[in-house]
């Protein structure tokens, strides 16, 4: 199986019954087998069933470290991209609440694809980027749509050798189909030409 980032053969990293996921030798990324992706009707509906509201507490506080760090790097007059919001967003919420100029874009729920031909300040990705079939395309899509010494911000769980992927929860849901290690960010900003990675335990920072 061809890695969907790098294009690298890879081998087999965990089998089960309804699932199968391999782990790529050169980026490190661990992917679902194709077999297992949903259509774009299954992924919808699983999407519609996420219970994300952006009054919940423990969903803004979930949101908050791009929040803060959107906040401590930018000033007002700057204008931000929230890609893959889904149907509500918290970090949108949040960044209007203080007057930052924010747009969503989600594929399912905020289908507007001419916010894909300007560019932005910075992008939040929350809990987006294991969803991606095709990390290789979005990551080249996100670069683009990023201003000179624009910033994304990606959160998601990333995975070390340390944890028992067996029994790790991020991997049970369906929609989660790539996985990153520190060593696949790396990857994402050399191939891609970012000038600088931070990694702050889930919350990953690429600057262009």
């Amino acid at each position: 199986m061809l890695c969907p980032l790098c294009n690298t053969e890879s081998a087999s990293f965990y089998k089960k019954p309804d699932k199968h996921f391999y782990q790529c030798p050169f980026c490190k990324g661990i992917f679902a087998d194709r077999k297992y992706l949903l259509d774009p009707t299954s992924e919808f509906e699983r999407y519609k069933k996420h219970q994300n509201h952006i009054c919940d507490i423990k969903y803004r506080e979930f949101s908050s470290p791009i929040v803060n760090a959107v906040l401590s790097d930018f000033l007002h007059g700057t204008t931000g991209l929230d890609f893959g919001s889904g149907s509500s967003s918290a970090v949108s919420a949040m960044l209007k609440e203080v007057n930052y100029d924010i747009k969503q874009y989600d594929p399912y729920f905020h289908n507007y694809p001419e916010l894909l031909e300007c560019q932005y300040d910075y992008i939040a990705l929350c809990e987006v980027a294991e969803h991606f079939h095709n990390p290789a395309k979005e990551f080249a899509l996100l670069k683009s749509l990023l201003k000179a010494k624009g910033k994304l911000y990606c959160m998601t769980n990333i995975y070390s050798p340390e944890k028992d992927f067996g029994n790790w929860y991020y991997k049970n849901d369906f929609t989660h189909v790539f996985f990153y290690q520190n060593e696949t960010f790396e990857y994402i900003k050399n191939e891609f030409a970012f000038s600088m990675l931070e990694i702050k335990t889930n919350l990953v920072v690429l600057s262009k």
